[in-house]
């Protein structure tokens, strides 16, 4: 994953919601954004964060979210899908979540997923308003899953 702007469009980079989203079908994933998200899949440009299965798995845990199989099944059925990169929290990501030059929550995975879109130059789809108007500062590229 070296050219985030290919032929095609650039890569995409899901938050763990977004994953979780189109993974499961849901609604709340907005029609434009899943047509992007399967074009991005086809033409291997979709990116998750190492982040994401660690969020997934916390929120199972902790009984905030709700799968239809077990965790580990689920993530390596996702993570599976044919155009899918799983990018490593590199060390230049894990630094750089936490040297982002404005100020931002405390969410360690926002910042991580941010550090990592920012690092590989690619656009960040999430449903997250603070990460979007973060965007739409001009902090780093996203677009809204919603839509």
């Amino acid at each position: 994953m070296t050219d985030s702007s290919s032929q095609t469009g650039p890569y995409l980079l899901l938050d763990t919601h977004t994953l979780v989203w189109s993974v499961e079908d849901s609604p709340r994933l907005g029609v434009e954004a899943k047509q992007e998200i399967n074009q991005a899949a086809e033409e291997e440009r979709l990116a998750i964060s190492a982040i994401s299965p660690w969020e997934i798995a916390l929120l199972v845990s902790k009984g905030r979210l709700k799968l239809n199989a077990d965790v580990m099944e689920w993530l390596r059925n996702a993570l599976g899908k044919p155009g899918v990169t799983l990018v490593p929290l590199e060390p230049e990501i894990a630094v750089a979540s936490t040297r982002l030059p404005w100020v931002m929550h405390a969410d360690r995975a926002d910042r991580i997923l941010v550090a990592t879109a920012r690092y590989l130059g690619v656009t960040l789809v999430t449903a997250d308003g603070t990460l979007l108007k973060m965007a739409r500062n001009g902090h780093f590229a996203a677009m809204d899953a919603t839509v």
